[in-house]
């Protein structure tokens, strides 16, 4: 099928034919046939859970899709739980110590292994700080009760008492038990971020750190005027995929702080909320729509941290 489209340029007119590719051609086939596994496994296991859920979210249901009708009763009792809020807070708190630590530190520690200048040395430190990386979250956080252990015989509180101070009870005192979940967290991130930032500085130009000694700027001004720009991109990307991270905590409050949170319900985050309405409660539409709620602050921080990512960079 063809269309004959009369377009002039300039003085002259001439006759341009555009034609339209068909919709589906019998060489496409064989690339939806290929691709045939994956998109049914999208369809059943992505796309038609989150319909359900969102479904099941307007239902007074337990564990079915044929509950009653409800419409926005189980919205507006997660809206007006004073628990579910609490968990947004200790979600957040968490979260945002996590990702501003976590993206910086290791941003400052692939600084530092990049500019290593004996290349075995520089793969020996990748591998040290990437080993926490391997070890399961359930290792990690049975690692960190033995070295957060309330009394004496905790590792930590050992080493701090040999300085005469008393000992903390790292999870189990609510001032200290979310900055212990943190501290764990940067054990288990840092190696990571670090390893995706060493591979980030690879790529900027050295012509820039040239022209910049030209100019007689020292380490410090190249680091902050040249690196920290150019990798501007990479750094938004890492602290997007770590709000992602943060808000979806679930595993290692669970083994540190069981259903309830404790201590005081100060490790309860939001998809542990979830957790004890749908599978201890046996409230499905209370937990869909709190996972709906969470799903659009997740959103709504995207969002944001993307423009002014863009904002930033049209500045």
């Amino acid at each position: 099928m063809s269309t004959e489209l009369n377009t002039s340029v300039g003085t002259p007119t001439h006759n341009t034919v555009v034609r339209r590719k068909k919709l589906f051609t019998r060489r496409d086939l064989t690339g939806y046939l290929f691709s045939a596994p994956l998109l049914i496994g999208i369809v059943v296991f992505s796309i038609y859970p989150m319909i359900g859920a969102l479904i099941l979210s307007f239902k007074k249901s337990s564990q079915s899709f044929n509950g009653e009708w409800t419409g926005l009763s189980n919205y507006q009792y997660v809206l007006t739980d004073s628990l579910f809020w609490q968990s947004i807070y200790n979600t957040f708190y968490m979260g945002i110590l996590s990702v501003i630590l976590g993206v910086s530190l290791s941003f400052i520690l692939a600084s530092l292994i990049h500019n290593i200048s004996w290349l075995k040395w520089r793969n020996f430190f990748k591998g040290v700080y990437f080993l926490p990386n391997v070890v399961s979250l359930v290792a990690t956080s049975i690692l960190f009760s033995f070295l957060f252990n309330p009394g004496s015989e905790g590792l930590l509180n050992y080493v701090i008492g040999i300085v005469g101070i008393e000992p903390i009870g790292w999870f189990t005192d609510p001032k200290y038990a979310r900055f212990s979940i943190v501290i764990m967290t940067l054990w288990g991130m840092l190696g990571y971020n670090t390893i995706i930032f060493i591979a980030a500085l690879t790529s900027v130009p050295k012509d820039l750190y040239e022209a910049a000694e030209v100019d007689g700027a020292n380490w410090l001004k190249k680091w902050f005027y040249i690196t920290v720009p150019y990798l501007k991109p990479i750094i938004i990307f890492m602290v997007i995929i770590g709000t992602i991270n943060a808000m979806k905590r679930f595993t290692d409050v669970w083994l540190i702080g069981g259903t309830a949170g404790n201590p005081a319900g100060s490790l309860m985050t939001a998809v542990l909320y979830i957790y004890r309405n749908g599978f201890l409660s046996s409230q499905m539409g209370i937990a869909t729509a709190a996972s709906y709620i969470l799903f659009f602050f997740i959103l709504v921080l995207t969002i944001v941290l993307q423009f002014t990512n863009r904002k930033s960079n049209f500045d």
